[in-house]
């Protein structure tokens, strides 16, 4: 396959999906992890180290406490950025993937993302619409191009395209997705996340299994590059095993 495929992950599952994903990179499913930083999990980087796997991080967001966007959350995001920034040394990952954050201003999501001098930081484009009743506010920012554009230009990072949120945005602006996502790709995806989409009308995200779902992936896929790494954020069905995330790998094979 040409593609560098990733798995995500929490620093949490280091019980449940740990001996899991060791068993599916020896199969050569996978070339990465991407793993997301849940706050006050340190204790956990000494095992993730161990399992031979490369690395990616996704910093928290919202729903643990990390907001971009709110200046009262400054003090506070820079807190759980440096228990990020450790694992990321650790682990020797090659990106940190942030959220734009919700509600409040994406002026200040530049100027706090800025303030953290990470060169290894991506901005990831939201939905616009908050999923209702999980997310903790109502808008994404960094949801467009312009908000994209601005915090790129300030905080000089770089940008991870995700597929299903672009789709979700579109909806929102009233734009035929695919000539959005054309807009996007004009800032070069450092890499891409990619998901199916239960209604591709839907202002809202589904992380539905590839295949199942409306989004037309080969087309999704015919905008990335050989060599990128697409981190596959589809739900996970068990919590014991991964074996859903391999029919993914399978189906993905199939068709690229």
């Amino acid at each position: 396959m040409k593609y560098k495929l990733g798995l995500k992950l929490w620093s949490t599952n280091i019980g449940n999906y740990y001996e899991e994903a060791k068993r599916l990179y020896r199969k050569e499913l996978f070339d990465y992890i991407e793993l997301y930083v849940v706050p006050g999990t340190e204790e956990t980087i000494s095992k993730w180290r161990k399992i031979g796997i490369p690395f990616g991080i996704h910093c928290p967001h919202f729903a643990h406490g990390f907001n971009l966007a709110k200046v009262e959350k400054k003090e506070s995001n820079s807190k759980i950025y440096m228990e990020v920034k450790k694992f990321a040394d650790l682990l020797d990952a090659k990106y940190i993937i942030f959220h734009g954050g919700i509600d409040g201003e994406i002026e200040e999501t530049a100027k706090q993302l800025a303030s953290f001098h990470e060169p290894r930081a991506l901005l990831e484009n939201k939905p616009y619409v908050a999923l209702p009743n999980k997310m903790g506010g109502q808008f994404c920012r960094g949801y467009n191009f312009d908000e994209v554009k601005l915090v790129k230009e300030i905080s000089g990072c770089g940008f991870c395209l995700d597929f299903g949120h672009a789709v979700c945005a579109a909806n929102s602006q009233n734009r035929n997705h695919i000539s959005y996502i054309d807009e996007l790709m004009q800032m070069k995806p450092d890499m891409f996340h990619l998901t199916d989409l239960l209604d591709v009308q839907s202002p809202y995200d589904s992380h539905l299994h590839l295949g199942k779902g409306q989004l037309d992936i080969e087309k999704m896929l015919s905008f990335i590059s050989d060599g990128n790494c697409i981190t596959v954020e589809t739900v996970k069905d068990s919590k014991e095993n991964l074996d859903d995330f391999a029919e993914d790998m399978e189906w993905l094979s199939n068709i690229s």
